[in-house]
């Protein structure tokens, strides 16, 4: 049983995080967590405000089959197709959680109470059939708290736009670099002016960046350690840090600009940073690392639950510990360039990795469904 004392204690980390301007979002999603209570437990006792999904989690949380029975019994008996019943699944798990979030959302006016759900990740190079997968979850979930999560690969990015200036709210995902960043912020503006010339209401329209962290450490660090000199092993586990407070630094800038200044007028708001990929992948770093290191208003951290409860144990929250760090950032990006570790191939290769693996993800999904309901007597296709 968990005492008075140590309620507070749990509350007090992430109630700091949150009352620095961070909303909390919980960067997963099951039947399982729906149903029993927990994502609510979640919202009412640890400031959780968003969910975030993606292909990998939807693959874990089906393929456990925890809580889908009755669904895919239904769905074979009736004969839908595989990637039909893949959509009814995953749509209803968003659509439930977005229930559960609707107080959240109708406090914070759609800033928060969001939930995020993807678009098939096959189709992340073809620009015309993100848009019409966008709308089509948009249509399925009804729910005014969805968020569609699109790549920002370079076909993305067109999309983004045309989708933004349909009034559908977006989670730009897979962000590593910090060209492909200030990218994702123009197409949001292009989108907000192609939203106003629609007669779109802007203040409707949300949108936030996914910029990834553990990953840039996870691959630039294992170059570091290739090196092996002690100036090399003395950068690790700073890269992944820089590259998102630098992030930060063109948040400020584009958003703070002229551009969005007359946008904001008409009642459009800021596409937030989103720090994704929070759970620290080294051992040897602290488990809150990129919780306590990224807090800035204005901006979205979205863990893992065994980060959520780290950071409720025992994260460290000083205040903003990314707007006075920028010379270091990029000192510290420089260093990295200079030891002959090519940013731009690193950012690349996450990019493409990022892609690969939720379009893996995916096809076991399909591959996981298709036998579940063929075990039912019921051909998938």
């Amino acid at each position: 049983m968990i005492t008075v004392t140590e309620a507070t204690a749990t509350a007090g980390a992430l109630k700091r995080l949150s009352d620095e301007g961070v909303s909390i979002w919980l960067d997963d999603l099951s039947r399982r967590r729906i149903e029993s209570g927990n994502l609510a437990g979640l919202v009412e006792n640890k400031n959780v405000v968003g969910v975030t999904t993606n292909p990998s989690i939807f693959q874990a949380a089906i393929g456990s089959g925890e809580g889908y029975e009755e669904q895919l019994t239904d769905l074979a008996l009736r004969g839908v197709t595989v990637e039909g019943a893949v959509r009814m699944m995953t749509t209803a798990d968003v659509r439930a959680a977005a229930d559960i979030l609707h107080s959240v959302y109708t406090a914070s006016n759609g800033r928060d109470g969001r939930v995020s759900i993807e678009v098939d990740p096959r189709l992340a190079h073809n620009t015309p059939a993100t848009v019409a997968e966008a709308k089509q979850l948009a249509w399925l979930v009804d729910r005014p708290g969805a968020m569609i999560k699109i790549p920002a690969t370079k076909a993305g990015l067109p999309a983004i736009t045309e989708v933004i200036g349909l009034g559908i709210s977006v989670n730009v995902t897979l962000i590593f670099s910090l060209e492909r960043y200030r990218e994702v912020m123009d197409a949001y503006l292009a989108g907000l002016e192609k939203a106003a010339a629609n007669g779109v209401d802007l203040s409707t329209i949300h949108s936030v960046a996914s910029f990834f962290v553990s990953r840039v450490d996870s691959e630039i660090d294992k170059r570091l350690t290739v090196l092996g000199t002690d100036e090399a092993l003395a950068l690790k586990g700073r890269a992944a840090l820089a590259n998102a407070r630098l992030a930060y630094e063109a948040y400020e800038e584009v958003f703070d600009g002229e551009r969005f200044t007359a946008l904001a007028g008409a009642g459009a708001n800021r596409q937030r940073p989103l720090w994704a990929s929070t759970g620290v992948k080294d051992p040897a770093y602290k488990d809150t690392l990129y919780v306590d290191e990224l807090v800035a208003p204005g901006t979205v951290n979205t863990m893992p639950e065994a980060t959520l409860n780290a950071t409720a144990d025992h994260g460290e929250i000083t205040g903003d510990t990314v707007t006075g760090g920028y010379d270091r950032a990029r000192a510290d990006l420089a260093a990295v360039e200079a030891l002959g570790i090519s940013y731009d191939e690193v950012v690349q290769q996450l990019e493409d990795e990022g892609v690969a693996k939720f379009e893996a993800a995916w096809n076991d999904l399909l591959a996981t469904v298709t036998k579940s309901l063929d075990s039912k007597g019921v051909d998938a296709e």
